[in-house]
């Protein structure tokens, strides 16, 4: 009974160890310990005495006067571990699966690379009619729905974005507009951008950081996805892209 009793003791410890690590966000790096008692249900003393063996461990350094607490070179390491860990294709695999049953239309996921946006996983719609590109298909972001998703939230110079555009027709005057609806409804939607007859839609997702990881686009014909189509799409990938976002670390 004893033995059970300490162990149950130890779990506790840990859950309340973690809650203290999961205080600190990206905006609140530092943190006092009155701060922390705010955002944990712990005495004084117990506080104390986690941060002490937090501090130990390397998790967390204290630093400045007054005191403050920050992560530490044992989370780091975690991290390392964790990124060089992930293959974000095989983590959203499900989530376009799920969206392709959904919607029996092409689903493909695309990540940044500069100038461009490349095609990392992709499920081809079954439909006689429709559309697919293939993986390791490469375009410029300034292109399509996929690229527009991730610009809208991206910080990108304005001269980047002009170098980008060049020779692609881009009407940058009226590109700004098109970002900023982008953010406001969460999706971008492309018609006949890029091939005849189609219509793409895509939303992005992040990293843990909070930085735009790449988007998840669905690709289908005009005569299959009207307004209203269009419109339920943009809801479906932006509940989707949440879950991937999740998956990858963003709180």
């Amino acid at each position: 009974m004893a033995t059970e009793e300490k162990g149950s003791d130890s779990v506790r410890a840990v859950d309340r160890a973690l809650d203290i690590l999961m205080a600190f966000t990206a905006a609140d790096f530092e943190l006092s310990a009155a701060e922390l008692l705010k955002r944990v249900e712990l005495s004084r003393p117990t506080l104390y005495r986690l941060l002490n063996t937090l501090q130990q461990s390397g998790f967390l350094v204290a630093v400045g006067d007054p005191q403050k607490f920050r992560l530490g070179p044992a989370v780091a390491h975690l991290a390392h571990v964790w990124t060089a860990s992930v293959d974000i294709a095989e983590v959203a695999r499900p989530v376009l699966r799920s969206i392709w049953e959904q919607t029996g239309e092409t689903v493909a996921l695309f990540v940044p690379q500069g100038a461009h946006r490349m095609c990392i996983a992709e499920l081809p719609s079954t439909q006689p009619l429709s559309f697919k590109r293939g993986v390791g298909y490469r375009e410029r972001i300034v292109l399509g729905a996929s690229g527009r998703a991730i610009l809208a939230f991206s910080e990108t110079r304005p001269a980047d974005l002009k170098a980008w555009a060049k020779g692609t027709g881009v009407d940058l005057d009226n590109y700004a507009a098109q970002l900023a609806l982008t953010r406001k409804r969460g999706y971008a939607v492309s018609k006949e951008e890029l091939i005849p007859g189609a219509v793409a839609v895509a939303a992005p997702f992040f990293h843990g950081s909070g930085e735009v990881a790449g988007s998840i686009g669905v690709f289908g014909p005009s005569v299959r996805l009207a307004e209203k189509q269009i419109e339920a799409l943009g809801r479906l990938l932006v509940k989707e892209a949440k879950v991937v976002s999740k998956a990858l670390g963003q709180r």
